[in-house]
């Protein structure tokens, strides 16, 4: 008997908060009603479009720039005799990895026979040799000393064609 009574008022009192969820709705279809009766904002002109005057490239000191530069007409652009990577070389472990997470952290050897000792991201040491790549850039190892390491990258130069530029990776203090 308990349990009917519990249920009946259960349902009365559902019964009665939905009747209240749907109580007093005219005044909000009323302020919608307004808001959209109301007249919107009055739109900005547009703005008036600028003309320019077109103009020709006659004087010779003056390049087209839409033309090919001297630099791409002289072999260093898509199909210059400059340097390139060589697409054929199979890659080194070094390479892997951005020429600035490379840390060098000492030599062994002397002389003609010295290796740098070049310590990667993931804390493997490998022994480097002249001649040797590293970094993302196609970095060739040109010298070895007791304290840095040089190198010559290949980076394009935006003419698609590339160019030489020279790096270090010094030891580092740790």
């Amino acid at each position: 008997m308990k349990l009917a009574l519990a249920r009946i008022l259960l349902a009365a009192g559902l019964l009665s908060t939905l009747a209240g969820c749907t109580r007093g709705m005219s005044d909000l279809r009323e302020w919608v009603a307004q808001q959209k009766a109301m007249k919107g904002a009055p739109l900005q002109p547009l703005p008036v479009v600028k003309t320019f005057e077109t103009f020709t490239y006659n004087d010779q000191d003056q390049r087209d720039p839409f033309s090919p530069s001297p630099i791409e007409l002289n072999g260093y652009g898509n199909n210059g005799n400059g340097p390139r990577p060589d697409a054929n070389r199979p890659k080194q472990p070094l390479e892997a990895f951005p020429l600035d997470s490379l840390k060098m952290v000492g030599t062994i050897g002397t002389g003609a026979n010295i290796e740098a000792l070049i310590k990667d991201p993931t804390g493997v040491i490998h022994r480097v040799h002249r001649n040797n790549y590293l970094g993302q850039n196609d970095g060739h190892v040109t010298d070895i000393t007791l304290d840095h390491v040089d190198l010559t990258e290949l980076i394009p130069n935006g003419n698609g064609g590339w160019m030489e530029r020279q790096a270090t990776i010094a030891l580092s203090g740790q």
